[in-house]
């Protein structure tokens, strides 16, 4: 059997046309509305006796419809509002939070705030960023995009997605569902210290997860598309189609016998690695020491091939923001140059920890993007198994087997065998083991078959040699 079908369905899937947008909803609360209550709840805060106080409020809403062998098994609608507070007493903080926007209930929530921060032992780095580092002036980033679909129109665009998983071949048995996931909120954070900012957002996905075979022998993959902006969504046909063909592939997979050889991670994956590489140069772990890249500011951690940026200020990407959950400006940066870290990922209070100053990072990393230099425009799927030659290709991970103390790495995991840069029948039941800080030493090639996975985006990851145990 020939497995081309995955270069051809992946451009197939990125060449299909877009589903289209409906009209704007409207929030309960206006930005006016939203703007008020942060300013009554510092005004509480200061009127109580805090030295400083931070506010965030939110109200969303969203769709979520699930379809199993063309049959409604979900319907969720959800309606969310929120408000919450930190007050701080000199270095003793204290949180309380509320989804009643009354007066009172907002006085109330300050009041408990305080009270337990009252009685919060005292922590030298707790506080406020500091007022030069917050944003004054946000940009737009265009991150709305609303949908206002019905319940009747999200279940056939569900239907759509498994008809077309079922329509790609007979031995597509069964299906553990479609799905439509459609959600719009939108903030406003406040401070003390002069910083107030929001904005609108929206995350609409479509799944679908089909299983091949019968019995004991079946097989299940799963796809999906997901964007701020539902113009941009993949159209159910595609995802249903793709999705299908990824578990077609997977049946009469058999494992291999436990040996040492290249991996290649397909692209969804790798952002996986990208992300275990964000855990550990996070301020959170590396003030605990609890890290296997302790100390490693300066140090080359990757092949001088490797290239790592971060950029906030990307027009509609969903790891876009002005601000972080502090209200720090983002800004961009060369994470990794050549190999070379130049940075972690800090908050305020984690930076204080390590005496250092805050990336703008509190709540995480921002549209990351992992490049290798040697990569060629032409470097997509079938010319990355090349690069392999002979090893495996894995395209499921299961389970938590990464030591972040150590950097010890064990996952089972399922795929393909090639040889000779060719697939040659699909493998389950081992598992890949290694050491994180040697797979990144070890990565010989990154793939030009970019694909964003949350907020990290990246090619195949070809790494040099990892062990595979089989039967």
């Amino acid at each position: 059997m020939e497995f081309v079908w995955l270069a051809a369905m992946i451009l197939a899937f990125l060449l299909k046309p877009k589903i289209q947008p409906m009209s704007k909803p409207v929030f309960t609360y206006s930005e006016d509305q939203l703007k008020q209550i942060t300013q009554d709840m510092l005004r509480f805060a200061k009127t109580r006796g805090a030295s400083d106080a931070a506010v965030e409020v939110s109200e969303g809403g969203g769709l979520s419809i699930g379809v199993r062998k063309g049959k409604v098994e979900t319907i969720e609608q959800n309606r969310d509002k929120g408000v919450g507070v930190t007050v701080y007493i000199g270095s003793r903080r204290g949180n309380a939070s509320t989804s009643d926007f009354s007066q009172k209930s907002l006085q109330d929530t300050v009041d408990a705030a305080y009270n337990i921060a009252r009685f919060t032992a005292e922590d030298d780095c707790a506080g406020l960023p500091d007022a030069d580092m917050l944003e004054t002036a946000p940009r737009d980033l265009k991150l709305f995009h609303p949908w206002l679909i019905s319940a009747e129109e999200a279940i056939a665009l569900a239907q759509r997605t498994e008809a077309a998983a079922y329509a790609v071949d007979k031995r597509i048995s069964n299906c553990e569902g479609a799905g439509v996931y459609v959600q719009q909120s939108h903030f406003m954070s406040a401070n003390s210290r002069g910083f107030l900012g929001g904005y609108p957002f929206s995350r609409h996905t479509i799944s679908v997860a089909p299983i091949a075979g019968k019995g004991a022998r079946m097989q299940r993959d799963d796809w999906y598309s997901s964007q701020r902006d539902p113009k941009k969504l993949a159209t159910p046909e595609s995802v249903g189609h793709y999705a299908a063909e990824r578990a077609l592939a997977r049946l009469n997979a058999r494992p291999i016998d436990t040996r040492k050889c290249p991996v290649l991670f397909e692209a969804p994956l790798a952002a996986g690695l990208l992300g275990a590489f964000v855990q550990a140069v996070s301020g959170g772990a590396l003030y605990r020491r609890s890290s296997f890249l302790l100390d490693s500011l300066g140090q080359q951690i990757f092949p001088k091939h490797i290239q790592i940026t971060e950029d906030p200020h990307v027009i509609g990407g969903v790891g876009s923001s002005p601000f972080d959950d502090e209200g720090v400006r983002t800004q961009q940066r060369e994470v990794v140059s050549d190999g070379v870290l130049n940075g972690y990922f800090l908050s305020s209070y984690s930076a204080r920890k390590l005496g250092m100053q805050t990336t703008g990072n509190a709540g995480g990393s921002h549209n990351l993007s992992m490049t290798s230099s040697l990569c060629k425009r032409g470097d997509h799927f079938v010319q990355m198994l090349k690069k392999m030659g002979t090893g495996l290709l894995v395209t499921e991970l299961m389970g938590q087997g990464v030591n972040y103390v150590t950097g010890d790495y064990s996952r089972g995991a399922s795929g393909y065998w090639v040889e000779n840069g060719v697939i040659q029948f699909p493998v389950e039941e081992i598992t890949i083991a290694g050491n994180m800080r040697e797979m990144f030493q070890q990565i010989v090639a990154i793939g030009a078959d970019t694909l964003a996975r949350g907020t990290k985006t990246t090619g195949s990851i070809l790494i040099e040699n990892m062990t595979i145990a089989g039967s």
